[in-house]
């Protein structure tokens, strides 16, 4: 397009308004600096006034697919580079494919959970660890981050078609939608059954300042080189006067902890003295030159130490805040010498200190030795109360990470105990979004168990098509080779709740698939039938009759007719009729009582359950009122001149169900109630989506005399009972079996396994859209395109391709 076609092309309101305020001489240097700008402008109008991106896919419906998976970003920043170049990649390949004559959905999608989000909302209110979340309450904390996750979702609905790319943003799925989590949960319960799901207990990297757990592809992302205080410690033998182990190590915060000390069956120790005082030192040979240097004194080699002569020996404690306690269980195996097979004389003093609550080998060592299990740290990172001198303090801060350190080396040189410090520059993990350091830290999750898969995992890597090549033979290949069982579990607030539910006195838990499967555990002991008033004087002459007694508001002759046949359908033994006190709704309730041998003196009234009130309506035709919902005034919480809307009657009768369950516990129970009230409950019960709750009043009226059952189950719903999975909805739902009460374990998922479930999650498979999901049928299933940046080989395409 030359300079002359683009003057020629008329602008639209918004570009001219664009250039509005410039002098006239400036506007037109602007415009002519600004050709490539307007000719943009005018095709991205082209494309949006005729619909192109959709009908470039709908043209190609019978086509074969082409299928492309995009990971969905987080909404709470605005778009940079990064995400437009990799945009650009993810637009190329789909155009040119449809241009090929393939159909390529392409659906944009959000991240809406996880650590990033909260450490946002953190941020804003200037909290500094979980125990001020807990005290803000989770629910509104949780209600922050949600208002958050789109807040720049407008932005980036302008910036990504300017870069010229065709997705679909009108309607995204989001990974925080209840449909999302439900999937979720289908998959983990897939995966139990499979038996690659586990929990376990064991040392992991936490953050102590997020208080959770992280993935080894998380922990890989914070990895910084740090100068942290090493010390070597003096471990008195309590068999020999004046002697003592030494042991080197990078955590004197972990010393507290320590239970024994290893050595290594091959490796040569030896005997020294102080040619200064009367101490004498045991460790590696290997590093008698390394130590003289180190000690500041002139050492005596004084014999060869056999390692069978030293396994079993005992010394005391450094720190005896533990070992004074009579109860500890596995005592008698403490604070002894035992053997190792890790332990080398790559560095240190050929001797380690065990503290099983902090290390892999630790742990190993412990529950191979039955040694005692010592946790002086809380998963804040502060020394528990236990350990005195220490109490409260912060093993590893983010602004002074040494300060326990230091504070641990004063003690140890005080009492003696202390043979050497010195700095140490080694690589050390943080946490990647708050920067705090990381601790390695034995506490409970919930497992993913990848290294049984790994075989698959090698060979479904070897069909991929990598670009470039090497990404798939090395980068990945590796990857996948080192795979670990993975840590999908959090014990933070905004993400999808894990779908386990725990007695806490058995241990003994069951993980939920669905949310069918879920209403079954918590279906109601009542059994609700919902019965609509028999037809009316005003619904014959279709007239809105909000008012008791008015006319209108008594049964027609037919009208009792049908409600007698429905009271001879009546099977079940009724316990308890409440009914609304309008007279139609009565009428109806006092013959359903007489033909079933229910006295009518025992009809409860309840005027919560009445009929809807219409406003100014009342007693008009119902169109005025019909007319009113199909206008542009109306939403869902809109009230019609002082009448109810939508929301108040479903609040109402949600309100009633929810108090009657709680009252009555395995009745027959009947509700006589009106049109919308009785069409309220069953939406309500269902949880569904105002959009949703719509659709559901399209179906049509609940037919007069008509008797339902209302399958009601308590499930997780916020404060306008739609259903939502997050907590601290869903902390609140138990059912109790055979006598147990099972309890939600109150922990969420890893949003890696979240974002790794996207092409399935994000069709709800597979309780819907099987028409465009389905793996048994190849369809929308494998993906034939992906485009990310290389660090998603431990992220996104790790998940992915275990998932």
């Amino acid at each position: 397009m030359n300079n002359k076609d683009i003057n020629s092309i008329p602008l639209s309101d918004d570009v001219e308004q664009d250039f509005g305020d410039f002098p006239q001489q400036e506007k037109k240097e602007k415009f002519e600096l600004s050709e490539t700008a307007i000719a943009e402008k005018k095709v991205l109008e082209f494309w949006d006034e005729n619909n192109i991106f959709k009908k470039s896919i709908d043209i190609r419906k019978k086509g074969d697919e082409f299928v492309f998976y995009d990971g969905p970003p987080f909404a709470t920043g605005l778009p940079h580079y990064g995400h437009l170049l990799a945009g650009t990649i993810k637009d190329i390949i789909p155009r040119y494919k449809t241009m090929k004559g393939f159909k390529v959905s392409r659906n944009w999608g959000w991240d809406c959970h996880g650590l990033p989000i909260e450490n946002m909302i953190e941020k804003e209110l200037n909290f500094n660890s979980k125990s001020d979340i807990e005290e803000f309450g989770i629910g509104k904390f949780n209600q922050k981050a949600k208002d958050s996750v789109l807040t720049y979702d407008e932005e980036w609905k302008k910036i990504v078609p300017k870069a010229g790319r065709w997705v679909d943003m009108e309607n995204p799925y989001k990974t925080m939608d209840s449909s999302y989590t439900e999937s979720l949960w289908w998959a983990f319960s897939e995966l139990n059954k499979k038996e690659l799901v586990k929990r376990d207990f064991k040392p992991m990297h936490i953050c102590p300042r997020c208080e959770t757990t992280l993935s080894n592809n998380e922990v890989t992302e914070g990895y910084k080189d740090v100068k942290d205080l090493t010390l070597i410690a003096k471990f008195k033998l309590k068999d020999e006067e004046n002697t003592f182990v030494l042991a080197w190590t990078t955590t004197p915060w972990t010393l507290p902890g320590n239970v024994v000390l290893a050595i290594g069956k091959d490796i040569e120790y030896i005997k020294t003295s102080n040619q200064e005082n009367e101490e004498k030192y045991i460790f590696a040979k290997e590093f008698f030159e390394k130590i003289q240097k180190e000690a500041g004194f002139d050492l005596k080699i004084i014999e060869k130490v056999e390692t069978s002569d030293l396994i079993g020996r005992k010394y005391e404690p450094l720190f005896d805040y533990y070992s004074k306690d009579q109860n500890l269980k596995n005592k008698e195996n403490g604070w002894k010498i035992y053997d190792a097979d890790f332990v080398n004389t790559e560095s240190g003093t050929g001797v380690v200190h065990i503290a099983p609550a902090f290390g892999e080998d630790d742990m190993k060592m412990g529950n191979k030795n039955n040694l005692p299990f010592l946790q002086h740290v809380g998963m804040d990172g502060r020394f528990k109360k236990e350990v005195t001198d220490f109490a409260g303090l912060q093993v590893r801060k983010k602004d002074f990470p040494e300060e326990a350190d230091i504070e641990i080396i004063k003690y140890l040189a005080h009492a003696g105990k202390l043979f050497h410090k010195e700095k140490y520059e080694h690589s050390y993990p943080h946490c990647w979004r708050c920067k705090t350091p990381l601790l390695n830290y034995a506490t409970s999750s919930w497992f993913i168990q990848s290294p049984k898969i790994k075989k698959q995992l090698l060979e479904e890597n070897k069909k991929i098509s990598w670009v470039p090549d090497h990404i798939g033979t090395k980068r990945f290949h590796n990857w996948l080779e080192s795979t670990r069982d993975w840590a999908v579990s959090r014990s933070r607030y905004w993400g999808a709740p894990l779908p386990v539910w725990e007695n806490k006195e058995t241990g003994d838990y069951t993980i939920i698939g669905s949310l069918k499967e879920l209403k079954e555990k918590t279906r109601s002991t009542n059994n609700f039938f919902l019965v609509r008033h028999g037809q009316s004087e005003a619904n014959v002459s279709d007239n809105i009759s909000c008012t008791i007694g008015q006319f209108g508001d008594k049964l027609t002759a037919d009208g009792k007719q049908n409600v007698k046949k429905t009271a001879e359908s009546v099977s079940e033994n009724i316990d308890v009729i409440i009914s609304s006190p309008f007279e139609r709704t009565k009428q109806t309730s006092e013959i359903i009582a007489e033909i079933i041998g229910f006295e009518k003196e025992d009809i409860i009234f309840n005027e919560r359950i009445g009929e809807r009130n219409f406003g100014t309506s009342n007693n008009k035709s119902n169109s005025k009122f019909n007319s009113w919902l199909n206008s542009e005034d109306f939403n869902f919480y809109n009230k019609y001149e002082g009448g109810e809307s939508h929301f108040d009657v479903k609040k109402r009768m949600m309100d009633f169900i929810y108090e009657i369950n709680e009252k009555y516990d395995g009745k027959n129970i009947l509700i006589v109630s009106h049109n919308d009230p009785l069409r309220f409950l069953q939406i309500g019960s269902l949880g569904l989506e105002n959009d949703k709750a719509l659709e559901f009043l399209e179906k049509g009226d609940c037919p007069n005399s008509e008797l339902v059952e209302l399958n009601f189950s308590i499930i997780p719903k916020n404060e306008e009972y739609v259903l939502d999975f997050h907590r601290p909805f869903i902390d609140e739902i138990c059912w109790t079996e055979n006598g147990k009460k099972y309890e939600f374990i109150k922990e969420v998922f890893d949003c890696w396994f979240e974002s790794g479930s996207m092409p399935f999650a994000s069709k709800h498979y597979p309780f819907e859209n099987k028409d465009i999901f389905n793996p048994e049928k190849n369809i929308g299933f494998p993906a034939d395109f992906i485009a990310e940046g290389q660090d998603q080989t431990r992220g996104w395409f790790n998940t992915l391709l275990i998932l």
